[in-house]
């Protein structure tokens, strides 16, 4: 159950995120209002899963996953670029996220 917990904290803050790109500095009212709700509802959910997992692993794949959710959002909703770059940085942090998991993992405590 802590896993889906994650996966659905991580789906929270990516809405949240690319709502906060749509809302256009929170001047428009629906995605505004997107921003707040997804944002509390993924720090909650991040919480209830910490409860029994290891924190730093954890939030490693939070944050991975949720900058490359944010990636592709950008790019299917808003026509942002696919710059070589980038795509390298966004291997990087997915390696780096394998990488903490090989040394100590996101064990149930």
């Amino acid at each position: 159950m802590p896993y889906v917990l994650l996966a659905l904290a991580i789906v929270s803050e990516v809405i949240a995120t690319l709502s906060l790109r749509a809302s256009e500095g929170m001047s428009k009212f629906g995605p505004g209002v997107i921003v707040v709700v997804g944002y509390i509802v993924s720090f909650a959910l991040m919480a209830k899963a910490l409860t029994s997992l290891n924190v730093g692993p954890v939030y490693a794949i939070w944050s991975a996953l949720g900058t490359i959710g944010a990636f592709a959002g950008g790019v299917l909703l808003f026509n942002e670029p696919i710059r070589p770059l980038t795509v390298v940085g966004a291997v990087i942090i997915v390696l780096g996220v394998i990488v903490m998991n090989l040394g100590g993992g996101v064990s149930q405590g």
